[in-house]
């Protein structure tokens, strides 16, 4: 069998804030780097010798890549980086703090723009200082940055990139590590066990803690999935 593994990244300063988050480039705390480390930790005793690593291009989630990969003694693995794997963009959302969101708009719709599966929320101001249409690593790219999106929005640009560029490397039998966030793993989660739209809103990725996807010999149909810190493992979807 292939091995795929699934990390997100440990706490942010916006996560520890409770502040939406999306495409702004904050950092890991240090709650954030010890849980990186753990997931290093738990890497390094499977003995998976993984063929190379993918993260996006936010530092929160290179960041926790290299932290695990210096526990692993393998910072030597190739490490590709893509804006497709970045986190959802929470648009009008970005640096709101989530309970006083909450009070201002209802609760109810606040749920409805932050778990819907294909309801995006408010887009973005132009000159609102957070928006990533500024950031010059997206212009460098030529991205065309959206003003929002739904987590169906955010499979519809991740899906494209896994299925040319990580999914025919797992047919080939390499085992591969990703590093990304928990809206662009949670897309991987509905693409690769073929979760339903209505269940996949409530499947939960916890920080720091490596989910490891046995996949099938020549092909990217999971087998066998599990958590490897146990203690705070979430339901999985079934494997079928």
């Amino acid at each position: 069998m292939t091995s795929l593994v699934l990390v997100r990244h440990g706490q942010s300063e916006w996560n520890l804030q409770n502040r939406f988050t999306g495409w702004v480039d904050v950092d890991l705390t240090e709650k954030g780097r010890a849980e990186a480390a753990l997931a290093g930790q738990l890497l390094r005793k499977t003995d998976i010798e993984f063929a190379a690593c993918y993260t996006s291009v936010q530092k929160r989630a290179i960041r926790t890549l290299w932290i695990a990969l210096d526990e692993m003694e393998r910072m030597w693995l190739p490490v590709t980086r893509h804006w497709r794997l970045n986190e959802r963009h929470y648009g009008g959302l970005t640096g709101l703090d989530k309970a006083e969101t909450a009070e201002k708009h209802g609760v109810d719709q606040v749920k409805i723009w932050r778990r819907s599966y294909d309801t995006p929320p408010p887009p973005i101001d132009a000159d609102n200082p957070d928006n990533p249409a500024k950031d010059l690593r997206y212009r460098a790219m030529g991205v065309d940055v959206p003003d929002a999106e739904s987590l169906k929005d955010t499979l519809d640009r991740v899906q494209p990139y896994f299925d040319a560029e990580i999914a025919p490397r797992l047919a080939a039998g390499e085992p591969l590590l990703i590093s990304a966030h928990g809206n662009s793993l949670r897309a991987l989660v509905k693409i690769l066990f073929d979760v339903s739209e209505n269940d996949i809103v409530g499947v939960e990725i916890p920080t720091g803690n490596p989910l490891l996807i046995e996949l099938k010999d020549g092909a990217v149909t999971p087998v066998a999935a599990r958590y490897l810190d146990e203690t705070r493992a979430q339901p999985l979807p079934s494997v079928k």
